[in-house]
């Protein structure tokens, strides 16, 4: 997949979201900043989410990459159907589609709670001390290959 609509000037674009139950914004901020920095142009739809609205907003303008970040715990419980919403947007079923933080109200997610999320749609899960470094990864692998495919590939 190739960053879509993308002059050579204008930098690629990522839809930032979090899960409709959360309302924490503070990652939201730091990850819309690292995105920044890394040269992508962000739009940030805050907390509380609903399906639709990051359905209907990402399909208006497809992005080149959708990170939903959440931090409540609740993201194992919500996040499956949300990316199944998401893949079911024609426009949306492509985009690389990645997912992170505290995804359950233990703290950590096991391989099998991974196959989860992917199974759902998503090209990778970010937790732990290796989160940042993953999307700092997935970053690069978009702007040498311009598939969130490729990344999840070789990531699992």
């Amino acid at each position: 997949m190739h960053l879509r609509s993308q002059s050579p000037q204008s930098p690629p674009h990522a839809v930032l979201s979090t899960i409709p139950s959360d309302s924490h914004t503070w990652n939201l901020l730091f990850l819309q900043l690292l995105l920044e920095e890394q040269g992508w142009e962000v739009t940030n739809l805050g907390a509380c989410v609903p399906v639709e609205t990051l359905v209907t907003e990402s399909a208006a303008r497809p992005p080149g990459l959708i990170v939903v970040s959440t931090v409540n715990g609740h993201g194992a419980e919500e996040a499956p159907a949300l990316a199944r919403a998401v893949r079911a947007e024609p426009a949306l079923a492509r985009v690389p589609l990645v997912i992170g933080g505290k995804l359950d109200t233990e703290g950590g997610t096991t391989p099998e709670d991974r196959s989860e999320f992917i199974e759902a749609g998503f090209d990778a899960v970010l937790i732990g001390p290796n989160a940042v470094p993953g999307l700092l990864a997935l970053l690069d692998s978009l702007a040498q290959h311009g598939s969130g495919r490729a990344y999840a590939d070789a990531v699992h």
